[in-house]
């Protein structure tokens, strides 16, 4: 498992999420940033800094966020 960042991201792209995560598993994309699910290793320090609250582990997400780890997946099968 690992954490994802989902819809209040896409109106914010803060960042701060990158400067924290302590093996660079956060890039940007067009819409918003992305977490390499291969990469995350869950420590969490991006959720604590995401001023819009966009970051969630992923077993906690709603139903309606579980989008956002199949487009996370695709963003970084296409980089």
């Amino acid at each position: 498992m690992t954490h994802v960042i989902t819809a209040p991201c896409m109106a914010e792209k803060a960042g701060e999420c990158v400067d924290v995560c302590p093996v660079d598993c956060i890039l940007e994309g067009e819409d918003q940033f992305y977490i390499d699910p291969d990469l995350c290793i869950d420590c969490g320090a991006c959720t604590a800094v995401c001023p819009v609250d966009a970051i969630f582990y992923e077993d906690d997400l709603l139903p309606e966020d579980m989008e956002f780890v199949e487009k996370a997946k695709q963003f970084f099968m296409e980089g």
